[in-house]
C-alpha cells in the first residue's frame, strides 16, 4: 500500500467515527416517538410530527433521484464522480416504505376527510375516489413502489458496471432514466397531494407537485453538496472530484432557489388574484398567529438569503460557506414543511413540539446508518462509467486514433 492509499484509508476511517452518532438519534429520537405513539394524549401530535418528518426525509431522497436521473438523460460527465452517493441517497426510499407504516396506521387520526360522509360534503365528493380510503392507500403504495423500483434499479445497475464495464449498464440506466422520469413527475404529484395537500382536502392547487418537487430538488441539492465536500476532505473522493463540480452543484442549488420562489409566488398570486373562497382559506390560515412570521421568514430565508449568497462564483466553492448555507437550507426546507402541515393541529401559531424533534431524530439516525453502510459496501464513484476520463480531463485517443498511430 503506497502513501496516497494509506492516507485515503485513515482518511475514510476517520468518516467510520461519525458512525456512533445515528445510534444515539435512534435510541433518543425513538424512546421519544414510541412514547407519542403509545399515550393516548400524545397520539395526534406524533402523528402530525411522524407525517412532517416523514415528509423532510422523503424529499431529500426524491431530490437525491432526481439529480441521478437527470445524470443519466443527459449524459453528463461532470457528475459522474459525484453519481455513487447520490446514488445511495436516492436508494433510500425503499426504507421510506417503513417509515411509512405509522402513516398508515395514524392515517385517520391526521386527514380528517377519511372520518366523513362523501356525499355530504360536496368538496369531497368531487374528488372521489382519490380522497377516499382505498384511494389512499393505493396511491401511496404506487408512488412508494415505483420509488423503490426506480432507486433500487439505477443503483444494481451501477454496481453491475463497477464489475462488467459492459455498455449494457449505460443503456439500462439511460432507459430506467427515461421512462423514471415521467413516472417520477406523476408519482412526486400524487404523493405531495395525497400526503400533505389532501389535509386541507377542499383547497384546490394546480401545481403543489411541482412546489414539492421544487423543495425536494433545492435541499437534496445542498445535501449532496455537504457530503461532497466531507468526502473530498476526508479522502475517497479527493482525487475525482474536481472543483467545478462543486461549482455545478452550485448552480443547480441557485436554479432551484429561484425555481421555488417563482412557484410558491405563483400559486400564491394566482389564487390572490382569483379570490375564490376554495382556494384563499389556505392562506388566511397561514397568516394567524405566528404563522405569518413563519411565512416571512420562508419568503427572506428560503429564497432571499440564499439567492444573495450564491451570486458570487468562487464562495460556490467555498467549504465553510456552503456547508453553512447547506444546514440553512434544511432548515428553511423543515420550516417549510411545517407550514403546509402544522397549521391544521396548531391553527394558532407555529408550536415546535419534542416530539417533532424525536420523529426527526429516529428517522435521520436511522437513514443515515443505512447511508453510511451503502457508502462503505461499494466503491466510493462509478469505476468503470464510460464518462469518468472526461470528468477527470483525461484524454483517452479512439481506436482509430490508436490504430493510426501504431500504423
Amino acid at each position: 500500500m503506497n502513501a496516497s492509499t494509506q492516507s485515503e484509508s485513515d482518511n475514510a476511517m476517520d468518516l467510520s467515527k461519525w458512525a456512533k452518532v445515528p445510534g444515539v438519534l435512534i435510541a433518543v429520537g425513538g424512546i421519544g416517538a414510541l412514547m407519542g405513539a403509545l399515550i393516548p394524549s400524545l397520539r395526534e401530535q406524533f402523528a402530525f410530527s411522524w407525517l412532517v418528518a416523514f415528509m423532510f426525509y422523503l424529499s431529500i431522497g426524491l431530490g437525491a433521484l432526481f439529480l441521478v436521473m437527470a445524470h443519466h438523460l443527459f449524459d453528463a460527465s461532470w457528475s459522474v464522480p459525484i453519481r455513487r452517493y447520490m446514488e445511495h441517497l436516492a436508494n433510500l426510499l425503499p426504507w421510506m416504505i417503513v417509515l411509512f407504516i405509522p402513516l398508515a396506521i395514524f392515517a385517520p387520526t391526521i386527514y380528517g376527510w377519511m372520518n366523513l360522509d362523501p356525499h355530504a360534503h360536496h368538496a369531497l365528493a368531487a374528488k372521489q375516489p382519490l380522497l377516499s380510503i382505498p384511494g389512499f392507500y393505493v396511491v401511496s403504495i404506487l408512488c412508494l413502489g415505483i420509488w423503490w423500483l426506480l432507486a433500487s434499479r439505477l443503483r444494481y445497475w451501477s454496481l453491475r458496471q463497477d464489475e462488467t464495464g459492459d455498455a449494457e449498464c449505460t443503456y439500462k440506466m439511460r432507459l430506467y432514466s427515461y421512462w423514471g422520469i415521467f413516472a417520477y413527475a406523476a408519482t412526486v404529484t400524487l404523493g405531495s397531494i395525497m400526503w400533505v395537500k389532501s389535509l386541507n382536502y377542499h383547497w384546490f392547487s394546480t401545481i403543489y407537485g411541482v412546489y414539492y418537487f421544487a423543495g425536494s430538488v433545492w435541499v437534496a441539492a445542498g445535501v449532496v453538496y455537504i457530503i461532497g465536500m466531507i468526502l473530498k476532505q476526508q479522502g475517497p473522493l479527493r482525487d475525482v472530484v474536481q472543483p467545478h463540480v462543486f461549482y455545478y452543484i452550485g448552480s443547480i442549488l441557485f436554479a432551484f432557489t429561484v425555481f421555488y420562489a417563482y412557484i410558491h409566488f405563483s400559486q400564491y398570486f394566482i389564487i390572490w388574484n382569483a379570490n375564490l373562497p376554495e382556494e384563499t382559506f389556505w392562506y388566511q390560515m397561514r397568516e394567524s398567529g405566528s404563522w405569518m412570521e413563519i411565512g416571512y421568514i420562508i419568503i427572506f430565508g428560503h429564497f432571499f438569503l440564499p439567492f444573495l449568497a450564491l451570486l458570487r462564483i468562487d464562495l460556490k466553492m467555498t467549504f465553510w460557506w456552503m456547508f453553512c448555507l447547506g444546514v440553512w437550507g434544511c432548515l428553511m426546507h423543515f420550516c417549510d414543511i411545517a407550514f403546509n402541515v402544522m397549521p391544521l393541529l396548531h391553527p394558532d401559531g407555529f408550536v415546535l413540539h419534542w416530539l417533532d424533534l424525536a420523529c426527526l431524530a429516529f428517522m435521520g439516525g436511522l437513514l443515515a446508518k443505512i447511508y453510511l453502510k451503502y457508502l462503505y459496501s461499494s466503491a466510493w464513484y462509478p469505476q468503470k462509467d464510460p464518462r469518468l476520463a472526461e470528468s477527470l480531463g483525461i484524454y483517452v485517443p479512439s481506436a482509430a486514433e490508436r490504430t493510426g498511430s501504431e500504423a
